[in-house]
């Protein structure tokens, strides 16, 4: 019984992903982070550099990657997400 909840659960939480081509098209540059995260959730990585942040939403095979420059969205790219 309790492994069936936590399959339940594991694939309740896949088919609300957040991580969606149409996701991906409500991002535009000048974004604050926290407009990106109302959109996509926490970020599932983000490594700091010196002059800018870059997070990934998702996993290697679908994601959506930011690079962020004082809390603004600069850059953004998907992998792995259908096109319409």
């Amino acid at each position: 019984m309790k492994k069936l909840l936590i399959i339940a659960a594991t694939l309740s939480l896949a088919a609300c992903s957040k991580v969606s081509l149409e996701s991906y098209e409500k991002i535009k540059v000048g974004m604050d982070k926290t407009e990106v995260e109302t959109i996509l959730g926490s970020a599932d990585n983000c490594v700091e550099k010196t002059l800018h942040t870059n997070c990934v939403w998702g996993d290697e095979a679908k994601n959506i990657e930011i690079t962020l420059v004082s809390n603004k969205v600069t850059l953004y790219s998907k992998h792995g997400l259908a096109n319409k």
